[in-house]
């Protein structure tokens, strides 16, 4: 039985429906955060931590050099752009590549500043931004395998809708 090994290696942005192939050179993508709620009481001999709710989500775009239309399409903070990074999950098995599926996050964010960049002589400028997430899916294969809406109250982990019990005891 062969080992088999992912790799997963480039991606392209688009943001709001059009693609920015070869004008971003990095994405941060948010990494959701678990809070977690001590628990003490008599009689137990130690502390716990329990599930309590996900703190704010962000992440990072790195532009590689200014370009008009994409600083005039994401500059807004009243706005939630809807961003999808895709990918290709390349599967390999014996040093030979077996497969190859759609890895792809869907992301809902607004931005929290507005690079205009850092210059330092002959180096190329880059811009850093940053947003608040609102929302985060992630699809690998088609699956749907991980997803938090902040404002909807959904978060699903492996097909499992961790808090459908709880919008239903809100009356949603």
């Amino acid at each position: 039985m062969a080992l088999e090994i992912n790799r997963l290696t480039n991606a392209l942005l688009w943001i709001d429906g059009k693609n920015y192939l070869g004008k971003i050179e990095e994405v941060n993508l948010p990494a959701p955060k678990y809070k977690m709620a001590e628990y003490k009481a008599l009689g137990l001999q130690g502390v716990m931590e329990y599930y309590s709710g996900i703190d704010k989500m962000e992440m990072k775009l790195k532009i590689n050099a200014p370009y008009k239309d994409l600083m005039r399409n994401i500059g807004n903070p009243l706005v939630k752009y809807k961003m999808m990074l895709r990918a290709s999950l390349e599967s390999y098995a014996s040093g030979t590549r077996i497969g190859e599926i759609p890895y792809v996050v869907y992301v809902t964010a607004s931005p929290k500043d507005f690079p205009l960049g850092n210059f330092k002589q002959n180096d190329n400028v880059e811009l850093e931004m940053n947003f608040s997430v609102f929302a985060v899916k992630l699809e690998i294969g088609g699956e749907k395998l991980y997803e938090i809406d902040q404002e909807a109250n959904v978060f699903i982990v492996g097909g499992l809708d961790i808090l459908a019990q709880y919008r239903a005891n809100l009356g949603l």
